[in-house]
């Protein structure tokens, strides 16, 4: 049933041979990711559903389901990372802007 074991990431085999529609297990990941991934694909116009799910309490990996109208699943799940990459380098520089504009207060 597994297709692709990268360590990190397993996409999960589909019945249909159908890129559209997938599931994508994170590996030593919780809540944090998953809902910052789901946000980020939801907002994708290209992505039809995205959600997740934490399998059981002690199994540190989250699935990670998305279906898109026309564009490959990875396609949409690699726009989202780096999306996110870009929200959290904005997240720093107004952190690192704001902490230098504070010392110079002194």
């Amino acid at each position: 049933m597994e297709r692709e074991d990268t360590g990190k990431l397993m996409i999960v085999d589909n019945e249909d041979a159908d890129d559209t529609c997938s599931t994508i297990v994170l590996h030593n990941e919780d809540h944090t990711l998953g809902n910052v991934l789901r946000h980020m694909l939801i907002k994708n116009k290209d992505v039809e559903f995205a959600g997740y799910s934490v399998p059981h309490p002690s199994e540190n990996k989250i699935n990670l389901r998305i279906q898109t109208y026309e564009k490959p699943c990875l396609t949409v799940l690699c726009k989202a990372l780096d999306d996110t990459c870009k929200a959290c380098d904005h997240i720093l520089d107004v952190i690192d802007k704001a902490e230098k504009e504070f010392d110079e207060m002194d």
